[in-house]
């Protein structure tokens, strides 16, 4: 007789997977923490009851009341579609030190001067330590207030108060309710925090910017749910040693999600860049080997990007593979191609490859140019001179199409290049701008051999 398996007597609160027994991770979404108990309980139906306005045609909404309005840094505004909106909330999140707290007191200041009064609470600094860093960037203003909180009753005490058009909250994780169990930054807190707060935010029209932190591994510390809530979820990127800034928009739900923008990071605060493509290329007189140029696109962006490689003999039994900037699995895919489709042979070197400025390369566009730049690396030939490359490297050894070729060369004629390697068919989306030879290439060892030979 076949026995009745168990139901399920724990739930995961962020997931809804089941267990038969509690575990202190969830084996679903790998929550920590967030199974409670749940067999047992019966069913609770909510009544019907009235609601407190009629729900009214669309076309008699009036969309105004949710137009964005500019937040005075445009490259902020490009990424979240147009600026701030009224009840709309924006979660920041980076890792620590990279700018999120300098660009939240920047809009914040630039509101406040606008004659908007703007609240900036501070979980981690004092009022005098915000003031500090506001004086250094320039962001004083007469209606910005500061407070330094981390009771949750508190801050919403401070906005029934302060009644402002824009609140800033540094950062979700360090404020806590009391009303809630367990340290601020815990599964639970940070849901009663944000949901508090997001839902003070649409009663009263304000416009929130939630500063969040990430865990270790670049995700979103707190519970999935805390994405879910908010508006718009913004990523800062960035590497330490350099000062470039990328922001990008993960959510979005007033605007587009690929578009990216550029700042950077100063003694002197955050500043956009609208121009950013001269930061990732290298001046010099003449071509050395081993460099290649590309245009990758961020979002809509095109940037004019530096591709450098080395090529050395291996001094071991194992030759090493080094990246900066670049995805060491898809250098070792380009090297492997190189070897077996192109006859260019690396198998016993030692081969390096880096990016310009501190930007990564993640688009498998950039294959065509680092292919090209190792290749001159091991045979010391150094490519002509304002020549890019674009395309997409195959196992098979072809090159395939990328998307947006136009734009791409449109801003490397900009930048004032003059040759260009594209993939077979691309022109097919419209001539190249003037001043540009395009030659297409449907063979990696073609491209190799154009790219190497290419006279003046």
């Amino acid at each position: 007789m076949a026995t009745k398996s168990k139901a399920p007597t724990y739930r995961c609160t962020e997931c809804g997977w089941g267990a038969i027994k509690w575990v202190g991770r969830c084996g679903e979404c790998q929550a920590w923490g967030t199974l409670v108990e749940a067999g047992g309980q019966t069913a609770v139906r909510t009544a019907a009851s009235a609601p407190g306005r009629p729900a009214v045609p669309i076309a008699d909404v009036d969309a105004t009341l949710a137009l964005a309005g500019s937040t005075g840094v445009s490259e902020f505004d490009r990424v979240l579609g147009g600026g701030l909106v009224p009840g709309g909330v924006i979660l920041m999140a980076g890792e620590p030190g990279i700018g999120k707290s300098t660009l939240a007191l920047d809009v914040a200041a630039r509101a406040a001067r606008e004659g908007r009064r703007v609240l900036y609470v501070s979980g981690e600094e004092s009022a005098a330590q915000v003031r500090l860093r506001g004086q250094r960037i320039g962001a004083l203003a007469d209606t910005l207030y500061l407070a330094s909180e981390t009771d949750l009753g508190s801050v919403l005490g401070h906005l029934e108060r302060t009644e402002p058009a824009l609140v800033v909250v540094d950062s979700v994780q360090t404020i806590a309710s009391s009303e809630v169990e367990g340290a601020p930054g815990n599964v639970g807190q940070v849901r009663e925090v944000a949901s508090a707060l997001i839902q003070a935010a649409k009663a009263a029209n304000i416009a929130a910017i939630l500063i969040g932190h990430v865990t270790k591994d670049g995700a979103i510390a707190g519970p999935r749910v805390l994405e879910h809530l908010v508006d718009v979820v913004v990523q800062f990127e960035g590497e330490r040693h350099s000062r470039l800034r990328l922001v990008r928009a993960v959510k979005n739900r007033f605007g587009p999600t690929d578009e990216v923008g550029c700042f950077d990071l100063g003694d002197s605060g955050i500043v956009g860049l609208p121009d950013p493509s001269g930061l990732f290329l290298t001046s010099r007189d003449r071509p050395v080997p081993g460099t290649c140029v590309t245009v990758t696109l961020e979002g809509r962006r095109p940037l004019v990007t530096e591709v450098q490689a080395l090529v050395t003999e291996s001094s071991g039994g194992s030759p090493r593979r080094t990246t900066s900037g670049l995805d060491s699995s898809r250098l070792a895919m380009v090297l492997a191609v190189l070897t077996r489709r192109a006859g260019v042979s690396v198998a016993a070197h030692d081969c390096y490859a880096s990016t310009v400025g501190g930007v990564r390369l993640a688009e498998p566009s950039a294959d065509l140019a680092l292919a090209l730049a190792v290749a001159g690396a091991q045979r010391d030939a150094p490519l002509p001179q304002g020549l890019i490359a674009v395309g997409e490297v195959g196992l098979a050894g072809d090159i395939r199409p990328v998307t947006g070729l136009p734009r791409r060369l449109s801003e490397a004629a900009r930048i004032g290049f003059t040759r260009a390697v594209v993939p077979a068919g691309s022109l097919t989306e419209g001539p190249p701008p003037s001043g540009v030879r395009v030659r297409e290439v449907s063979t990696l060892m073609e491209a190799v051999d154009l790219a190497l030979g290419w006279q003046a």
